[in-house]
């Protein structure tokens, strides 16, 4: 037998996925913060980090609504989601210089979905060459920092955006229109 790589996070995923109740609706009520890895709040949707990531800042976006389409969005939710898509592309930039993403939604079992009828929206960092031989021969991904570490890094990312926003930074208004993140500064409600 070859070498053992130990992964004991793994088994918290495994266990939260028998776990009753809908993510993102328990997360609703919620304050921003490490503990609840809801990083902002905004009129209609939630900004969080994943538990499970595939990347470090691999963030989920999902409209407050326990809905399962986007055809089944209203108006406001999909303006809204999509506004945060584009936030937290800023976020990551900030904090991590991401040189490309992945922005994607998985709907449906089938799809890939593991949290199933709410949807959400990844957004993922890349960079060249992100990915070594862990993640080539043994479906392994190495992450360098912990999510206390990258809630950290990101919260300091989107102050910087919000306080520029409240200064006038061109495009930034709409963006972080209603938005809470849970700090004093940058916070426009």
């Amino acid at each position: 037998m070859g070498e053992l790589l130990w992964a004991g996070w793994r088994m918290k995923y495994i266990e939260s996925a028998k776990s009753e109740g809908c993510l993102f609706c328990g997360k609703v009520h919620s304050k921003p913060g490490k503990k609840s890895l809801l990083l902002a709040v905004s009129e209609e949707s939630l900004v969080m980090l994943n538990a499970f990531p595939y990347n470090c800042g691999h963030l989920m976006i999902a409209p407050k609504r326990h809905v399962g389409t986007v055809s089944g969005l209203t108006e406001g939710e999909s303006s809204d989601l999509m506004r945060q898509v584009s936030l937290c592309e800023r976020i990551l930039k900030k904090a991590y210089h991401a040189q490309g993403f992945n922005i994607g939604l998985n709907l449906g079992r089938c799809a890939g979905a593991g949290v199933l009828g709410h949807l959400h929206v990844h957004v993922v960092p890349r960079w060249p060459g992100d990915t070594n031989f862990m993640s080539t021969v043994s479906s392994t991904k190495v992450l360098p920092e912990s999510l206390a570490d990258t809630y950290a890094k990101l919260k300091v990312a989107l102050d910087g955006i919000m306080y520029s926003s409240q200064k006038g930074a061109r495009g930034l208004r709409k963006g972080a229109r209603g938005l809470k993140n849970g700090s004093k500064k940058g916070r426009t409600s």
